[in-house]
Formats: structure tokens, sequence, C-alpha cells
């Protein structure tokens, strides 16, 4: 199943599959999340999806339940 994916505030916008890693998507959009850990204990690759909800993108995937992510990046000075 593929599920759209729009990365904001740049609106960048790509077909993924359920499942897929978030920043695997990300890359290949040409959209950069600033990555620490890779375990989600750092919190440097933090985002926030339409809804408001807070995810670590290093540790999330695309999620079936929508027929679109929108996420928004955060610009981070400190990564």
């Amino acid at each position: 199943m593929t599920i759209r994916v729009r990365f904001l505030p740049d609106d960048v916008t790509v077909n993924a599959e359920v499942g897929e890693p978030l920043l695997e998507v990300a890359q290949r959009a040409g959209v950069f999340i600033p990555t620490g850990c890779l375990m989600g204990s750092c919190h440097a690759c933090t985002v926030e999806l339409e809804d408001g909800e807070v995810i670590r993108a290093c540790i999330s995937s695309v999620s079936p339940a929508r027929e679109e992510m929108i996420i928004n990046l955060y610009g981070d000075p400190n990564w």
C-alpha cells in the first residue's frame, strides 16, 4: 500500500510504502532530518505530524493509518 508523505515547510511530497522507515523516505525525497544516536534517545530527529503528535523519525515508519502523512520538520541549530 502506498501513502503520500509530505514534508513541511518546504512542501516536498513523495510516495512511500507502508512500513518504510521514515528516514529512508526523507532521504529519497531529498529532505534532511538530523540524526544522532539512531535509537530515538537523543531526539535529534524529532518531527511533528499534522495532528500534533511528536515522533522520532529514526525509529518511525510510514503508518497505514492515514492516506497522507504530513510531517513538520524542526530547525534545531544544535544538530
